[in-house]
């Protein structure tokens, strides 16, 4: 900041009866057509895109090009960061919208029926297929008997397996993801009754469901934006590439995945303002909705243990199983067969289109033999695990919590035999704290959403498919390496700390870890350097790794 600049932004003191008045009138800097604001904070701690981004400062010519020299940062009232990322994640959330609208139109239950008759849900000539809205959400409201109001994990059906063998069957999903649905469900019910009663505008029982569910994933996924914002801190701007990414225009609401993302990034939004009871809150309800945010454990006890802080990490972990023993313990003591339905059926499935797996399988002409599918990804997991724990421990330079977290979540989905297309969604918001680097994850990102084109074109009959099954084979190893790409680029910035530019501040800053919390400019206790890493005031680099 200059000197003009400093004088601009230094607070006036009380006037001096004493003072000459023609001085004081005369003085340039207190020339202002209204009167000064009594706090003249800025914020000069901020990375700004459009002087350090090189995509954003191109896209910023639109509106006039970068923030200027001279600009003041930090002291606008109402367009704020935090409030333009929300308008751009309303913005996503939309178009993620109008993506499954067209599933969404109805028809008259027979063809041909004069206007009034009875409606159902228009999925004709494979509309969920030709039109890309396929959702989930849409198809779970039957499968799963909400639309007859059964209890997830009491109530069950018969179905028949693959091998034609009949077996019972219960809610799918883990327990805080099941009882959101059948929340959705009763207020489906509600609504319903309020049309017959009251008149209210109404629809079919399951647009209604998918109507609140997409409110209920669209709130869950503005909580994604806001605790990652806030967990970026000085980087705060960066987070436009979670609120735009075109993951979320795809998958936002194919799924219920929004739930788990929520939950974790507030779990690392209270880390690093170092509530660890919160965080484990937040890891332990996450897992209850879905299994990989029990990840964050891993993540946050090899850290730990480097910097001797276990005390900090046991009350994480213990209120982390606390939270998912309290949302799990109501539905396993009476009904312990419908809770067990979700590990039984991922342990009866074979591998998803959209993993290695069934590259491999395909191209070799053979098919998986489950236990041996089950036993190899298994396996896979905890080498990913004990991999991600011994970087942590390990790694010359400490690694940041996002880049840790990111490596054990990619790792993970590369060696899982399920890869659901919105699976990707959980590597978003930690791929944007852990990378710095607009293109590399917009070329990302792009790919993994462009995926969901071919696997849709799988489901179509032969007369109707618009690409050989091959493009999607291609499309999936393309996207596998550019997620190994991303964790290439994560391990050589947690070796190489230099060419982190999360790490690099204004002024000549240097940022251990943003998001460490505690483990922020906290000395190592064991690992291959036992140091005191420079905290985040100190404004030189860390010293070489050979050093």
């Amino acid at each position: 900041m200059t000197e003009a600049e400093e004088s601009l932004n230094r607070p006036s003191a009380d006037p001096d009866p004493a003072a000459d008045s023609a001085t004081s009138a005369s003085d340039p800097v207190w020339d202002s057509p209204a009167p000064l604001a009594s706090d003249q904070r800025v914020d000069d701690a901020r990375i700004l895109p459009t002087r350090t981004d090189g995509m954003v400062r191109e896209a910023s010519s639109l509106v006039g090009g970068p923030v200027g020299a001279h600009a003041v940062i930090g002291r606008s009232r109402h367009l704020t960061p935090l409030r333009v990322l929300f308008v751009l994640a309303l913005c996503g959330l939309a178009l993620g919208w109008f993506g499954k609208a067209a599933c969404l139109q109805q028809a008259p239950a027979d063809r041909g029926t004069t206007a009034g008759a009875e409606m159902r849900l228009d999925w004709d000539d494979q509309r969920q297929f030709t039109n890309l809205c396929y959702s989930d959400v849409i198809s779970l409201f039957g499968a799963e008997r909400l639309n007859q109001g059964a209890l997830p994990y009491r109530d069950f059906w018969f179905q028949e397996d693959s091998a034609g063998q009949t077996i019972k069957r219960y809610m799918e999903y883990p327990v805080l993801t099941g009882m959101f649905m059948y929340g959705a469900a009763q207020l489906t019910q509600g609504w319903l009754w309020a049309e017959t009663n009251w008149g209210v505008p109404g629809a079919l029982d399951v647009v209604l469901f998918f109507t609140i569910v997409a409110l209920g994933l669209a709130a869950f996924w503005l909580v994604t934006i806001w605790a990652t914002a806030l967990t970026a801190r000085t980087r705060m701007w960066s987070v436009w590439l979670a609120a735009l990414s075109p993951l979320v225009f795809v998958h936002a609401f194919t799924n219920f995945d929004a739930i788990a993302t929520a939950a974790v990034a507030v779990a690392l939004l209270a880390w690093s303002r170092e509530r660890f009871w919160l965080a484990g809150v937040f890891i332990g309800l996450g897992a209850a909705a879905k299994l990989y945010p029990a990840l964050l454990l891993v993540v946050l006890g090899a850290l730990c243990l480097r910097t001797g802080k276990v005390r900090e990490f046991g009350v994480a972990a213990a209120t982390a199983v606390g939270a998912w023993l309290a949302v799990n313990l109501p539905i396993l003591i009476p009904y312990p067969s419908g809770w067990w339905e979700f590990f039984r059926f991922n342990g009866d499935r074979s591998a998803d289109p959209d993993t290695i797996y069934r590259v491999v399988a395909d191209a070799a002409g053979f098919t998986w033999n489950t236990g041996y599918l089950n036993a190899l990804s298994v396996g896979l997991t905890v080498v990913v695990i004990a991999a991600v724990a011994a970087i942590g421990v390990l790694a010359p330079h400490r690694p940041r919590v996002a880049q840790l977290a990111f490596l054990a979540v990619a790792g993970f989905l590369l060696v899982n035999k399920v890869w659901s297309p919105q699976y990707s969604l959980w590597l978003v918001p930690l791929a944007v704290l852990a990378i710095p680097h607009a293109r590399l994850l917009l070329a990302w990102m792009a790919v993994d959403a462009l995926i969901w084109v071919p696997r849709m074109s799988l489901f179509l009959d032969a007369e109707r498919r618009w690409l050989p099954d091959q493009w999607f084979t291609a499309a999936v190893v393309l996207r596998g390496l550019m997620v190994l790409a991303l964790c290439a680029v994560v391990l050589w910035q947690i070796w190489h700390p230099r060419d982190d530019l999360v790490r690099h501040g204004n002024g000549g800053r240097w940022y251990d870890d943003p998001a460490g919390g505690v483990l922020d400019g906290a000395p190592d206790r064991i690992g291959r350097r036992s140091r005191t890493t420079r905290s985040a005031d100190a404004l030189r680099e860390p010293e070489p790794v050979g050093g």
